[in-house]
This record gives C-alpha cells, structure tokens and sequence, in this order.
C-alpha cells in the first residue's frame, strides 16, 4: 500500500482544495419573454428549448 513519505503542508493542501470552490450559477435573458433562465435547460414556464416546443407547460 502506498504511504506518504512527508506531510502535506497546509499550503499545498490548501493550493491543491483552490479548485473545488463553487462558483455562481450563470442565468441568460430569454428572447422571447426577457426572464432570467439557465443556459442549456428548458423554460419550465413555456416547455421552449432551443425554439422549439420541447415539453407541454403546465397550466395553473
């Protein structure tokens, strides 16, 4: 089994754990009604997915 042969300092560790933060999530503004929606996902509200009709909107 493969064992260190120093400690990690905290530095490189920490260097190393510099990647893993989260980052904000991005929202694009809809052409066609202007709200902010994620990019690459289906607008929920319209069922519209790269102009097309994807999945049928639910009705309140």
């Amino acid at each position: 089994m493969a064992v260190p042969k120093r400690k990690t300092s905290p530095s490189r560790r920490n260097m190393r754990r510099s990647h893993h933060a989260l980052g904000a999530n991005s929202y694009v503004e809809d052409k066609e009604t202007g709200e902010l929606k994620r990019p690459h996902h289906v607008d929920l509200k319209t069922g519209m997915y790269k102009g097309r009709q994807v999945i049928t909107p639910k009705e309140d």
